[in-house]
C-alpha cells in the first residue's frame, strides 16, 4: 500500500464533487450568488493550509466510512444542505467517476495529469476569488513537488492502492450504461486497444528470467487487440480521448444522471453486515473526524440556507431514501461516555489506545498514527 496516495484521491473526489454541485446548482436555478458562495465555501474549506499540510504527510487511507464522512462534512461547508439520500447518489457518482478514471490511465504517472485537469477545473470555478485561487495554486505547486519526481514503480503502487480501494464499489450510472463503457452488473468496460504508451512494448511477449537476472526464454502470445505504436512522451493528445478528457467535467452537458446498486452490491450489503459494525475505536474515530471536519472556520448564515436535491424531484429522492440498504448509509455516530459505568470504561479504553499510537508516533517518527491523522490534527483551526 503506497502512503502518499491521500492526498490524490481526496483532490480528485473533491473535483468530481464539485463539478456533479455545479451542475446540480445550475438545474435547480439557484441564484448565481447563492451558488457561487457554495462553491466558494467547499473550494475554501477543501484547500484550507492545515488540512492540506496533513493531508500531504505520508498515511495511510481511511476506511470508506471515514472518507465518505470527510466528504459528507465537506459538502454541507456551506449554506447548502443534502439530505441522506442525495449525499449517498452524491458521494456514489464521485467515486464511481474517479474509478473509471484510474481504470483508464495509459500508465499510472497518468493519474498525476488526471489530477492536473481536476485541479484546473477548480481554478475556473473560483477565478474571480484571488484569495481562493491563491489556495488552490499553492496546493497545485504541492502536487508538483511531491508527485513528479516518483518513479513508474511508485506510481504504480498509488494506482494499485487506489484500485484495492475501490474494487468492491459496482454502482450503476446512467451516463456510463447510456455509453457503454458500464455492464447491468455496474463492472466497467475496458479498451483493449489503441495506441500504448511512450516507453512501453507492443503485448504479445512473456519473458523468463533465471536468478541471476538473465533472459531464459520467451514466450509469444496473440494480443487480439490491435496496437498503434508507441507516441512521444509529454502529449496529452497522443491519447486522444483516454486521457485528455479524463478528470474533466462530464457533467458539462446537461443530461440526467442516477445511480443504481448493481446485483453484486445488493448482495455485498446483504452479506457484510456483520464485517461493516465498527468496533468500539472505530466509533470514536468517526465521532472525531466527523467533529473536526465541522470545526472549519467556515461562515453561514442559517437563514439563507437551501437544499439540494441530485434527484429529478423530491418523490425520487425519498423514495431513494427509503429503499436504501441501512448498511450502505454512513449516519453519523456518537458516544455518550456520561450515560453509566460500561461507556466510560469503554471510552477510556480507546483514550488509552489513542495515547499508545501517539507514543508509537514519537517513537518512529517516518510513520502517522490514527492520533495524528488528517483531521485529527484540525482541532487547532
Amino acid at each position: 500500500m503506497s502512503s502518499t496516495t491521500l492526498p490524490l484521491l481526496f483532490i480528485n473526489l473533491g473535483g468530481e464533487m464539485l463539478y456533479i454541485l455545479d451542475q446540480r446548482l445550475r438545474a435547480q436555478n439557484i441564484p448565481v450568488d447563492k451558488a457561487k458562495k457554495v462553491m466558494n465555501d467547499i473550494i475554501t474549506t477543501m484547500f484550507n493550509k492545515k488540512f492540506l499540510e496533513e493531508l500531504f504527510k505520508p498515511q495511510e487511507l481511511y476506511s470508506k466510512k471515514a472518507l465518505r464522512t470527510v466528504f459528507d462534512r465537506l459538502a454541507h461547508a456551506s449554506i447548502m444542505r443534502l439530505n441522506q439520500a442525495s449525499m449517498d447518489k452524491l458521494y456514489d457518482l464521485m467515486t464511481m467517476a474517479f474509478k473509471y478514471q484510474v481504470l483508464l490511465c495509459p500508465r499510472p504517472r497518468d493519474l498525476l495529469l488526471v489530477s492536473f485537469n481536476h485541479m484546473d477545473a477548480i481554478r475556473e470555478f473560483v477565478k474571480d476569488a484571488p484569495s481562493i485561487l491563491d489556495q488552490v495554486d499553492n496546493t497545485y505547486k504541492q502536487l508538483i513537488e511531491m508527485y513528479t519526481p516518483m518513479s513508474s514503480g511508485e506510481f504504480q503502487l498509488i494506482r494499485q492502492t487506489l484500485l484495492i480501494f475501490f474494487q468492491d464499489m459496482h454502482i450503476r450510472v446512467s451516463i456510463f450504461l447510456k455509453d457503454k463503457v458500464q455492464n447491468s452488473n455496474g463492472r466497467f468496460v475496458l479498451p483493449i486497444s489503441g495506441p500504448i504508451p511512450h516507453g512501453t512494448q507492443i503485448p504479445g511477449e512473456i519473458r523468463m528470467y533465471s536468478c541471476t537476472g538473465d533472459e531464459s526464454s520467451t514466450l509469444l502470445f496473440n494480443n487480439a487487440a490491435n496496437y498503434a505504436p508507441a507516441v512521444c512522451e509529454g502529449s496529452f493528445e497522443l491519447f486522444g480521448d483516454r486521457i485528455t478528457k479524463l478528470g474533466t467535467n462530464m457533467y458539462s452537458v446537461c443530461r440526467p444522471v442516477e445511480t443504481h446498486m448493481s446485483g453484486t452490491s445488493k448482495l455485498l450489503a446483504q452479506h457484510t453486515k456483520v464485517n461493516l459494525a465498527p468496533n468500539p475505536l472505530a466509533k470514536e474515530e468517526l465521532n472525531l473526524l466527523a467533529e473536526l471536519m465541522g470545526g472549519l472556520d467556515v461562515h453561514k448564515n442559517a437563514d439563507s440556507g437551501f437544499r439540494v436535491n441530485l434527484f429529478a424531484t423530491d418523490e425520487e429522492e425519498e423514495e431513494a431514501l427509503i429503499s436504501r440498504p441501512d448498511e450502505l448509509s454512513y449516519g453519523f455516530i456518537n458516544i455518550h461516555a456520561t450515560k453509566d459505568q460500561t461507556a466510560n470504561a469503554e471510552l477510556a479504553k480507546i483514550m488509552g489506545e489513542f495515547s499508545e499510537s501517539q507514543q508509537s508516533s514519537d517513537q518512529s517518527p517516518s510513520i502517522s498514527s490514527k492520533g495524528d491523522d488528517l483531521l485529527a490534527m484540525m482541532d487547532g483551526l
